[in-house]
């Protein structure tokens, strides 16, 4: 009898997840223990919360009750953001499974995770088309002025200049560099393929030639080697100790004048202070970015004075279907774990 264990919340019920667990491929006879974390706030107020697990982690936070217990014979754990403790990973001795269906791991403890090699990890990006599509949107709202036109004359100017007079052109004309091949970072090589734009890419876990025989058209370099030679630079990175703060200002001086930078993924992996000297000083072009170091932003933020930056509100994965679709997308990701031992969305255990 395989024990499972679900934790929904109020952006993914239990229900859900329950129903998830039901159309596993387990091939045995199965029992689902179903827990309910914060379900009765709702998904407005229940935002704070999920705010607080992505600065502060997974330990601080209080657990359904029973859960700890049937953690102990748990053999499949699935989650959206509900906690995956310290604690839950060191009784649970029969884990060897967990699926979570965002794309986020700051709920997961990471570092005690790493200490159990027999449990994978598997994560599905909900919104992973939908963050690739906002990507492009945003290489070309900063490339072609788009947004800044659009504020401008909404203010009731004008304008037929702009900063990047010099050197506008086409985004077709430009090469893309991308930091990161995670799910997300592949969606966005295949646009970017489809639309016939080069593209060049750093990932420390990524091998040139099995993803150019996966139909990724790209060239891989060394992290320095992308920035200096990217004309729009977009970063795909999760948060983890070594990514923290790992776009600096070494790395940012290595870009053009002329080059664009975006940030769809996390912003604990770019330097908040070299980032607003590289623009305030100009030596890069521009940027667009969709995720900020305090939500909402400070209207005192100077990141708000600055004129060659766009700033949207989070909203690069907000789609009416991207959360409801979860549990079903990674369902059939677990479902192809079980029947194949291999998935493009396992973590590997390296990661720390």
């Amino acid at each position: 009898m395989t024990k499972i264990v679900v934790v929904g919340d109020p952006f993914v019920p239990a229900e859900s997840l329950i129903k998830a667990a039901q159309q596993l491929d387990l091939q045995q006879p199965f029992e689902i223990s179903a827990f309910d974390w914060y379900s009765k706030y709702s998904r407005e107020a229940f935002r704070q919360i999920v705010k607080q697990i992505e600065q502060e982690g997974p330990n601080e936070f209080s657990l359904p009750e029973g859960l700890m217990e049937a953690m102990k014979t748990a053999e499949i754990l699935l989650v959206h953001i509900a906690p995956v403790s310290q604690a839950m990973l060191q009784v649970a001795e029969k884990l060897h499974l967990i699926g979570t269906c965002r794309g986020g791991l700051e709920h997961i403890d990471l570092v005690e995770w790493e200490k159990h090699p027999k449990v994978q990890l598997i994560h599905v990006i909900r919104n992973a088309e939908p963050v690739a599509d906002f990507t492009i949107g945003m290489m070309y709202s900063v490339v072609r002025n788009i947004a800044r036109s659009s504020s401008e004359v909404q203010a009731g100017n004008w304008p037929q200049h702009f900063l990047n007079d010099p050197y506008k052109t086409s985004l077709s004309n430009l090469t893309v560099g991308l930091i990161g091949l995670g799910h997300i970072g592949k969606l966005v090589v295949k646009k970017l393929n489809g639309l016939g734009i080069p593209v060049i890419a750093y990932d420390a876990f990524a091998d040139e030639e099995q993803l150019q025989a996966a139909g990724y058209q790209l060239q891989l370099a060394d992290i320095e080697t992308v920035f200096r030679q990217a004309d729009v630079l977009s970063l795909h990175l999760r948060v983890v100790p070594e990514t923290i703060n790992l776009i600096n200002h070494q790395l940012l001086q290595l870009m053009k004048p002329s080059a664009y930078l975006i940030n769809t993924a996390r912003p604990d992996i770019l330097n908040k202070q070299a980032f607003y000297e590289a623009l305030a000083t100009k030596k890069i072009a521009g940027a667009g970015i969709d995720v900020v170091w305090e939500e909402p932003i400070r209207p005192d933020d100077p990141l708000l004075s600055l004129d060659n930056l766009i700033i949207t509100s989070h909203i690069a994965g907000d789609t009416i279907d991207a959360i409801e679709r979860s549990p079903e997308l990674l369902q059939k990701e677990l479902n192809h774990y079980l029947a194949s031992g291999v998935s493009e969305l396992l973590i590997p255990h390296s990661i720390n």
